[in-house]
């Protein structure tokens, strides 16, 4: 981490400190916010492979959403999902082997991320997005998405009728977001019972639901999908003990591989994890 990345982390920690002294409720509602704000997010850098892509573009929430798309029309169509804080372009390596493989490539930036408009997202706002993209480019029957893409499309395909087989490659997926929850709650310092109390019922106020069921594990169990799951040892973003849960549950349309010394990010730039993923495809 860079010392002004330290710096930042530490400032924001007095910060709720003095917030949470004076309002739990206040305290809460600032650290919802921040979980919804990719603050160090990826900016737009689009590599050559984007300059022969079509640019596409649709407006949802008020909100223009940023696109690509490779190899129209084809009847085989996927769609690449990045993570929180990430962009479209990171996935860069992807598109030709898939163009390739006959494929039409679809992706696109969240909101609030890469060249879309936005300054907050959360994994309601990311499904519903990737229903929107369904119904407008689709039909999609292959994804790649890689953490918090993951948590938002497994959402998005509980409400979604898939036509045939679906396909999907998670990488190194959120799988539980009271984890990721519990995270922010320790990388801000709020170990106060009263605000992490409210941050929780602003989720429920926010959805209509709680925390725990923002869950890959739970959501499997209402959609159908043949699923290639690549998680790494030392991920510390999504860690692999909530994937192994998922593993314990003994799917049969679930085919794990477990890397080491990738962590959260390299695994999506990995040569050996692109093959994988394509030859799954």
């Amino acid at each position: 981490m860079k010392f002004s990345q330290r710096l930042a982390i530490g400032y924001i920690q007095t910060k709720f400190k003095v917030i949470a002294a004076l309002s739990k409720r206040k305290a809460a509602e600032k650290a919802f916010e921040l979980f919804c704000t990719p603050y160090l997010k990826s900016k737009p850098k689009n590599p050559p492979i984007f300059s022969s892509a079509k640019q596409v573009h649709f407006k949802f929430n008020s909100l223009r959403v940023q696109g690509w798309q490779w190899n129209h029309p084809q009847q085989k169509k996927i769609l690449i999902l990045h993570g929180f804080g990430s962009a479209a372009h990171k996935f860069h390596h992807f598109v030709k082997p898939l163009v390739n493989k006959g494929y039409e490539v679809l992706a696109f930036d969240a909101p609030a991320h890469g060249s879309s408009e936005g300054k907050k997202v959360n994994a309601v706002i990311y499904s519903e997005m990737i229903e929107k993209i369904i119904e407008r480019y689709g039909p999609v029957q292959s994804f790649i998405a890689h953490s918090f893409g993951g948590i938002a499309l497994s959402l998005a395909l509980e409400k979604t009728k898939q036509p045939g087989l679906t396909k999907i490659a998670f990488l190194a997926p959120a799988t539980e977001t009271l984890t990721a929850v519990k995270q922010a709650f320790t990388m801000l310092k709020l170990s106060d019972a009263e605000v992490q109390k409210e941050f929780h019922n602003m989720i429920l106020k926010v959805s209509g639901k709680p925390t725990e069921w923002f869950s890959v594990r739970r959501a499997l169990k209402n959609f159908d999908a043949n699923v290639l799951w690549i998680h790494d040892e030392d991920d510390d973003i999504t860690p692999l003990s909530d994937a192994l849960k998922v593993k314990e549950d003994n799917h049969t349309n679930i085919h794990f591989v477990i890397t080491k010394g990738l962590g959260h990010y390299n695994i999506y730039r990995d040569a050996a994890v692109k093959n994988k993923v394509i030859e799954f495809m």
